[in-house]
């Protein structure tokens, strides 16, 4: 039933919350095209990597209480 290690989740969170912050960057600095998908995939990255965070940060806080 443990698939995933704390870290894991927090790595993958990380990683999601970088690229909703990278990826808006690029289209404002006109690197990338704005459309709709990428604005939504780019708030849902956000959004996801957030959630991740901090239920893997909560995960890790309990294994080692």
């Amino acid at each position: 039933m443990n698939t995933f290690s704390p870290i894991t989740i927090l790595v993958t969170g990380f990683f999601l919350a970088l690229a909703g912050a990278v990826l808006p960057f690029l289209m404002v600095v006109q690197v990338l095209e704005s459309t709709f998908f990428l604005n939504f995939f780019s708030f849902t990255a956000t959004m996801s990597g957030l959630f991740l965070g901090l239920i893997g940060a909560a995960y890790y806080a309990r294994l080692k209480k």
